[in-house]
């Protein structure tokens, strides 16, 4: 597949650069707003049900585009966690009617969710108080990460799909996933803070367009000069004309609209916002039918 060097896009508009600050948590507030509408039918026909949870989520949406506002709620989502756990246990515990099926798959998908989201909340409130700081998690730690949401993503297909870390284990519905975290200079990787959140996305991405059986792959290398990162998939790819253009706030490829999605396009657009604050390179290589592989280098602070 032939490379293309994203290096410019159009400027982004004050409420815009507060919504890509946000993506990450938006994503995962759709998510459970979904699962709590969900959970309701399945409990009591009523989508609603949970109506005080849905409301505190819908709040915290509209708050999104409001900095400090979307901050508070960040500072408090595990509070927000108890109240939302609260409302749909009593509810649980009142059902007068036979638990319908799917409702135990529902209800445990909350818990996963949550954990996601005290993550991106954790990551937001790092980057609000240490804008243009490097971070140096473990390898183990990153690859903790990534395998978890991509479980938790499973958890959430009800069955659809299933993530696979071994391909001997694959079975024709699965996902593979390669995750390959290497540092040269012993067991932690140094990367900008909020990158972490980007490499997230940018899995996600490689998963959603990808269909089950198809493969993954994320690496990451650092060689104490340079940090290098590709994500690969065998997904759908992007028509040839649109490869420079998906990389704009908002904008999917046009063979992408039968694909449903929590989130708003933004995920190539925050990837390649904090690559270029950082002095890194970003390419795109796509191929229709093929797959679509993103390939980011950032160098590393020198010593002082």
């Amino acid at each position: 597949m032939h490379e293309i060097e994203i290096t410019d896009i159009p400027p982004l508009s004050v409420g815009e650069e507060a919504l890509l600050e946000m993506h990450g948590l938006i994503n995962v507030l759709n998510v459970l707003r979904c699962e709590l509408s969900i959970l309701g039918q399945n409990l009591a026909g009523d989508s609603r049900l949970f109506a005080d949870s849905l409301a505190l989520c819908e709040r915290m949406l509209e708050a999104m585009e409001t900095p400090g506002k979307a901050l508070e709620d960040a500072a408090h989502i595990e509070e927000y966690e108890r109240v939302i756990l609260r409302e749909v246990e009593a509810q649980f515990v009142f059902a007068l009617k036979p638990r319908a099926a799917g409702m135990e798959e529902s209800f445990g998908n909350l818990r996963p969710i949550f954990t996601i989201l005290k993550l991106r909340s954790r990551e937001l409130l790092a980057r609000a108080t240490a804008p243009g700081e490097w971070e140096q998690p473990t390898l183990d730690d990153l690859r903790a990460d990534y395998v978890h949401f991509l479980e938790a993503v499973a958890k959430n297909s009800r069955g659809r799909f299933r993530m696979c870390f071994n391909p001997a284990l694959q079975e024709a519905s699965d996902y593979y996933a390669d995750l390959r975290l290497e540092a040269a200079s012993g067991p932690a990787v140094m990367i900008p803070v909020g990158f972490r959140d980007s490499i997230r996305d940018l899995i996600a991405n490689a998963r959603k367009y990808t269909a089950p059986g198809g493969r993954i792959t994320a690496a990451l290398h650092d060689d104490t000069e340079l940090i290098r990162f590709i994500v690969d998939d065998t997904g759908r790819g992007i028509p040839k004309s649109e490869v420079t253009k998906v990389v704009q706030y908002g904008k999917r490829a046009s063979n992408v609209s039968d694909v449903r999605t929590h989130g708003g396009g933004y995920g190539l657009t925050k990837a390649f916002l904090i690559t270029k604050q950082f002095g890194g390179r970003f390419w795109i290589a796509s191929e229709l039918g093929l797959g679509t592989r993103i390939r980011i280098q950032i160098p590393r602070p020198k010593a002082t």
